[in-house]
Parts: structure tokens; sequence; C-alpha cells
């Protein structure tokens, strides 16, 4: 009997044991691929390659094989590899050093991130190209520093830039079409220090014939630039077409290295309808010397929007330095257009007219003045009729003048009246004039006084 239980017990000792070890291997298994789905789940996994510093080597890792070889001296070799195989790399935290230039070609959707990845660039560039812009697009670089590096972007769509430093370069982010354009791209959240030139849109070079100025509907957002002597925050090169775009709560800091020859924003080319919004301009020096917040060059057509929000804060050589006169325009800009030439139809039939603008703004109010010159011959007069075009290309009810001698005339208050509806947009004054003769030597001047925004 006694036999009989210790065998009984040691066959239930045994069964717990081999329970508990059943239980532990479950355990051991569900922690093996609860941990497994964990690290699917990282953003790492998400990328084609990972590299990473391993002293004075790299290493690349392709993710989807596992497969790591070792780069000797140059991270330029692991990242133009990985961008040759795939479109997407992340930088583990460390210090990479350019020895060529890195080259993300024709790529949909590339990648190059990291959460603070140094890049030593030796003057290098990281540059974005496609044959056109139908082959490179929505390229995303972010979360490096930059030591003497320059990203450039070419003839691509859509690329964003986002939390990345630049520090001593000689140019941070340049953009140059040497095939179609450059558009949609986003600058963001990116700090641009003791650099020659922060951002810089270029002259387009095009030996294909197909290229064009165009940097359109693009946006500059929650930057900060740290501007040294003989240096310039932001450059719209000539014939260069940073337009319909913004520039958004961007801080510009100037006098603290020095007080020469530093610009935060100069302007050769077009930023036709681009706004300025929250954007600060500091001086930190009492003694400036060609120091300016904007500078409007010879080929400036047209100069950017000052919107809200827009200070120049300290002294400055000039705020806005602006030899040529172009118009600075802004929300209530007032405005004049003398002296403006109105056709004048024969046979009292109106033909032909004057077209009063403000582009890129619109107008809010005016005030036109209509003088004629006649010698009036043979019981000649002149009629000179006004009218207002709305942005949904309608007209306002005529005010018309008439003229039987020389003289001059303002529009009046019931004019005015007459002219505005009770609600609508103002795109341009609409003037013509004729006369009741066959042939006349009469001249129709206008001149229009008002605001816009």
């Amino acid at each position: 009997m006694k036999n009989l239980i210790n065998k009984l017990f040691s066959t239930r000792a045994i069964a717990m044991i081999l329970l508990g070890v059943l239980a532990l291997s479950g355990l051991n298994t569900y922690l093996i691929l609860d941990g497994t789905r964990q690290a699917m789940q990282t953003s790492v996994v998400n990328y084609d390659y990972v590299l990473s510093q391993d002293g004075g080597n790299y290493k690349l890792k392709n993710m989807l094989t596992g497969y790591v070889t070792d780069q000797r001296e140059s991270a330029s070799i692991a990242i133009n590899t990985a961008m040759a195989e795939g479109k997407s790399i992340y930088l583990n935290p460390g210090s990479y050093t350019l020895t060529d230039d890195v080259y993300i070609g024709n790529k949909l959707n590339a990648k190059l991130i990291s959460d603070g990845a140094i890049i030593n660039g030796n003057g290098h560039k990281i540059v974005i190209y496609g044959d056109n812009y139908t082959t490179a697009q929505y390229a995303f670089i972010s979360g490096l520093i930059l030591n003497n590096a320059t990203i450039r972007v070419e003839n691509s769509l859509g690329t964003t830039i986002s939390d990345t430093k630049f520090i001593d370069t000689a140019t941070g982010i340049e953009f140059q079409n040497s095939n179609t354009w450059s558009e949609y791209n986003k600058i963001e959240n990116c700090h641009f220090i003791n650099n020659t030139e922060g951002i810089v849109f270029r002259t387009p070079q095009n030996e294909s014939g197909l290229a064009t100025g165009s940097y359109a509907s693009s946006t500059i957002e929650r930057c900060s630039f740290n501007i040294l002597d003989f240096s310039t925050g932001i450059i719209v090169e000539a014939k260069a077409e940073f337009s319909d775009s913004q520039i958004q709560n961007v801080r510009f800091w100037m006098g603290e290295n020095g007080c020469s020859h530093q610009t935060a924003l100069q302007v050769d080319g077009s930023m036709y309808q681009t706004l300025l919004l929250g954007v600060v301009f500091e001086s930190f020096t009492d003694d400036p010397v060609d120091m300016f917040a904007i500078d409007i060059g010879p080929n400036c057509d047209p100069a950017p929007i000052l919107q809200g929000g827009v200070s120049f804060l300290g002294t400055w050589t000039a705020r806005i330095h602006n030899t040529d006169a172009t118009w600075i325009s802004s929300s209530n800009t007032v405005f004049k257009h003398p002296n403006q030439e109105v056709p004048i139809g024969t046979n009292g039939q109106y033909n032909g007219n004057l077209s009063i603008q403000c582009k890129p703004l619109l107008i809010s109010e005016f005030k036109p003045k209509i003088s004629v010159s006649s010698s009036f011959s043979h019981s000649e007069t002149v009629t000179v009729r006004v009218r207002i075009e709305y942005i949904d290309n309608t007209f306002s009810e005529a005010v018309t003048k008439t003229f039987a001698s020389n003289g001059s005339q303002w529009l009046s208050d019931d004019d005015m009246i007459t002219l505005f509806p009770s609600h609508g947009i103002i795109w341009a004054i609409i003037v013509d004039a004729k006369t009741n003769a066959a042939t006349t030597d009469a001249k129709v001047i206008v001149s229009g006084y008002g605001t816009a925004g």
C-alpha cells in the first residue's frame, strides 16, 4: 500500500512539473510573440534600411532581410547604397561623415529620417533630384543636425524638410530647377545657424528649355535664422518665382554676430501673392551697416505682401531697402495710379477701356479724377463712363461725366454710392470714353487714388 501511494505521488509530481514546464513554455512563447509584435509596430521597421554608427565605421541593416553590411570611413556610400536599392532610411543617433554628395534620385515618397543624428557634411550636399517633377515627389527629410551640409531640391514636387538644424554651412537649403519645376514644398520647424545663405530659390538652369522658375505654393513655417555678417536668411534670385506661398511664424535674429551686410529676406525675383504672416525681424545692434530686414532687388516683380503680425524690432539701416521704389503691398495699402490715358471711341461709340487694378491686392476704396482736353470743334462733347468690375465678372451701374470744354472732375459721394453694390469684391475700375464727333483730338486722363488689401 505504501509503495502504491509513493508511486501515485511520484506520478502526480511528474505531472505537475510537466504542467509547469508547459505553462512556462507557453508564457515564453507569448512573450516572444508579443515582443515580436511590438517590434513590428516600431517606426524603425517601416524603413527599408537602418544606418548605425559603430565607432569609426557604419553598419547598414536591410530591414527586410536582416542582413547587415559594414561601411568604413564614409556614410555617403551607405546612404547612397540604401537609396539606390530602396527609398527610406533611418539614421540611428550618431555622427555621420560625408565624403561625397548623397543622391535621392527619381523616388516617390523617399525618406531620410532621424531623431538627432549629426551629419558632418564637409561641404557636400543631400540632393533630392528628379528628371522632372513627375519622377520625384513627396520626399521627406526630418530630424537631422547638418554641419556644413546642404539639402538641394531639383525638379521635385512636394518636398518636406522638418525639424532639422543647419549649422555653419554656405547654403542650408537650395531649390534649383533644371527641367520642369519644384512646387508644393514645405520647410517647417527648422533652425538656420550661422549660414551664409539660409534658404535660396535659385534662378532656373534652363539648358533643356523646359525649366521654369516656379517654386510656387510652398511654405516656410516656424523657422528661425541666426544671421552673420555678409549673410542672408532667405533669397529669391532673379527669375525665381516663390509665388502663391507663405512665410509664417518665422523669426530672424540679426546683429548678434556682427552688425554689417546682413539681410533677412532678399528678393530679386517674384513673390507674387506670397504672404508674410507673423514674421519678426529683430535687430540687436545700435550701429547697423547695410543691415536690412527686406532687400528689394532691381528685378523684383512683385514684392511679397506684408500681412498681419509682421514686426520690425530694433535699429536698421533700412527696414525695407527699396532703391527702385517697388510697390510694397499690405492690408489697407494706399495706392495711386496717376495720369492713365483712356481710349476714346468716335461717332458716339465706346471703343476699348482702361482697367485700373492693384494686383496682387484687391481694391477696397478708390476715388478717380477725370481730366479732358480737346479743341472741341463742331459742338463736340466727350462722355467718360466709370464702372466697377466685380470678382465674379459682373459690372456695377455706370456713372458718366460729359465734357463740352476742357476741365477736370472728381467723382462725388453720390457717384460712388451709385457704383458700390450692397456687397461685393472689387476686381478693377473700368473707364472708357466716347465722342460724338467722327474724328477728335481729345485726350482723357484718369488718376485713381485709394486703398487695397
